[in-house]
C-alpha cells in the first residue's frame, strides 16, 4: 500500500516541496517526482534550495504501442499516387524525383541553332513494390522496432526508405544499373521538397525527402530532447528566489522595455527587410554552399515590389555569419561585410551587361522548363550572367557569379531564400528562391530577360 505523509489526500504526496511540485507540474505534464529523489543546491552567496529531479514517465511508447492507424506505405500512397515531382537545383545537375517512378539527375546546355542538349542519368525506377509497403510487411516492420534513423543535423531521425532500381548502367560497375534508396522524413511545414543528394558508394545513391504525410505515424514524428522542470524551494534562512536571479531577471526586463514601446510609425521603411529565420549552412553535393538565409520583405504590394525589384532599385539581401550578399537585379552581386570599427568590406561579386549575358545564354540554358500535368510548359527558373568582377587574387581573373531564379512556393508570400556556392575558385553560384519570382518568370524571352506582367 501506498504510504501517505500526514494530512496528505490520495495519490497526493506529504512533503509540502514534492506536493507542491506534484500540483504545479505532476498531474498534466506526465513526469513524477519521488521525495528521494532529490539534490540540495548552494549558490555563491550560500542560500540554499531542495531541488527535486523529474522521473520522466513518456506517453510516446504507450501511443506508439495503441497506434491503429494506416502504414507509412499508406500514409505516402496520395503522394504516390498524384504524380508529383519533387525537384532540387544544384550548381551544375538538376535532380528530380518523380515519387513511385524515377529519379533523373540532369543537365541542360544551350547548343548553336537554338538546340537544347540534355544530359541526364536516372538513378533508379521504381521497378519493384517496396518490401515495407506489401501486405503486413510494414506491420512486421514496425514490431520489431527496427525503424532506420539517419543522422540529420545531429538528430537521429526515423525515415521510411522506398529502394529503386534498374537506372542508367554505370561504367565503372561494370554497367549495373543504377539504384537509390528514397528516404522519406517526416516534416510537418515541408511539401515534399528533396533535402540532400549523395552518391554513398559508386552509383548508389541516397535521397532525402522532407513530407508532412508521415507525420500522422507516431513512430515517425520528429522528437526533439525533452526539457522538464525541476522544481525548487528555499530552505530555512534562504531568500524565495536567488539573489543573483533576481538581479538577472531586472536586467532582462530593462532591455525587453524600449521593444516594447516602438510603435508601427517608428518601424523601419517599407523596404526594409527583417530576418525571420536563418537556416545553418550546409553541404550541397561535392561543392562548398557558403550562406543560407531567408527573408521576409514587408509593406510592399507584389505590384510595387515586382516593378522595383525589375527595375533595379530594390534589391534582396541574403546570407550569415562573416559574409552577406546583395543582389540588385540588372546591376551587380555584391559580397559584404560591416564591422563597428572599420566600417564596410564589398567585393563585387558580379555586374551586369546585357551583352555579356546574351553571349553567356547562347551556350547556356537561361531558361529551365516543367512540365505542367495537362501537357503545357511552363518556365520553372532562369538564369543570368553577372561578369566583369573584383580580380580574384587566385585565379587573376574577374569574379563571376551565375544568378538562379526559381519559383519556390511558400507561405509567406514575400519569402525570399538566397544561397551562394563557390563550385570553382571565384565563379559563384548565386540561387535566390521566391513566390514573387513566380509571378514574373513566365514573361522570359528567349535570353531569360524578364519584364513586368502585363
Amino acid at each position: 500500500p501506498r504510504r501517505r505523509g500526514p494530512g496528505s489526500r490520495e495519490g497526493v504526496p506529504g512533503d509540502p516541496v514534492l506536493r507542491a511540485a506534484w500540483e504545479e507540474l505532476g498531474p498534466t505534464t506526465g513526469v513524477l517526482y519521488k521525495e528521494d529523489n532529490y539534490i540540495i543546491m548552494t549558490t555563491v552567496d550560500k542560500e540554499k534550495y531542495k531541488c527535486l529531479l523529474p522521473l520522466i514517465a513518456s506517453g510516446n511508447e504507450e501511443e506508439e504501442k495503441d497506434y491503429k492507424g494506416p502504414t507509412p506505405g499508406e500514409l505516402l500512397e496520395p503522394l504516390f499516387k498524384q504524380s508529383s515531382c519533387s525537384y532540387r537545383i544544384e550548381s551544375y545537375w538538376t535532380y528530380e524525383v518523380c515519387h513511385g517512378k524515377h529519379i533523373r539527375q540532369y543537365h541542360e546546355e544551350k547548343e548553336t541553332g537554338q538546340k537544347i542538349n540534355i544530359q541526364e542519368y536516372y538513378l533508379g525506377n521504381m521497378i519493384m513494390k517496396n518490401p515495407l509497403s506489401e501486405p503486413g510487411g510494414s506491420d512486421l516492420f514496425l514490431s520489431l522496432s527496427q525503424i532506420p534513423t539517419k543522422n540529420i543535423e545531429g538528430q537521429m531521425t526515423p525515415y521510411y526508405p522506398v529502394e529503386l532500381g534498374n537506372g542508367t548502367p554505370c561504367s565503372l560497375r561494370q554497367n549495373l544499373p543504377r539504384s537509390s534508396t528514397v528516404m522519406y522524413i517526416c516534416h510537418p511545414e515541408a511539401k515534399h521538397e528533396i533535402l540532400s543528394v549523395a552518391e554513398v558508394t559508386t552509383c548508389e545513391y541516397e535521397v532525402v525527402i522532407l513530407t508532412p504525410l508521415l507525420c500522422n505515424h507516431p513512430k515517425y514524428r520528429f522528437r526533439a530532447s525533452p526539457v522538464n522542470d525541476i522544481f525548487c524551494q528555499s530552505l530555512p534562512g534562504s531568500p524565495l528566489k536567488p539573489h543573483n536571479l533576481e538581479q538577472l531577471e531586472k536586467q532582462q526586463e530593462m532591455l525587453k522595455m524600449p521593444f516594447r514601446r516602438v510603435k508601427e510609425e517608428e518601424m523601419p521603411s517599407t523596404k526594409e527587410e527583417k530576418f525571420s529565420s536563418i537556416h545553418k549552412p550546409v553541404a550541397v553535393g561535392s561543392h562548398q554552399l557558403l550562406t543560407v538565409g531567408t527573408t521576409h520583405i514587408s509593406k510592399l504590394t507584389d505590384e510595387q515590389l515586382i516593378k522595383e525589384f525589375l527595375s533595379g532599385s530594390y534589391c534582396f539581401h541574403g546570407g550569415v555569419g562573416w559574409w552577406k550578399y546583395e543582389f540588385c537585379y540588372g546591376k551587380y552581386v555584391h559580397q559584404y561585410h560591416e564591422d563597428k570599427e572599420s566600417g564596410k568590406t564589398s567585393v563585387v561579386v558580379g555586374t551586369w551587361s546585357k551583352e555579356e549575358h546574351m553571349e553567356w545564354s547562347r551556350k547556356n540554358a537561361a531558361r529551365t522548363f516543367y512540365l505542367r500535368e495537362d501537357g503545357t510548359q511552363t518556365v520553372r527558373m532562369v538564369s543570368h550572367f553577372y561578369g566583369n568582377g573584383d580580380v580574384c587574387d587566385l585565379t587573376d581573373k574577374p569574379r563571376q557569379v551565375t544568378v538562379k531564379l526559381k519559383c519556390k512556393e511558400s507561405d509567406s508570400p514575400h519569402a525570399v531564400t538566397i544561397y551562394m556556392l563557390e563550385p570553382h575558385s571565384c565563379q559563384y553560384i548565386l540561387g535566390v528562391e521566391s513566390p514573387v519570382i513566380c509571378k514574373i518568370l513566365d514573361t522570359a524571352d528567349e535570353y531569360g530577360l524578364l519584364s513586368v506582367p502585363s
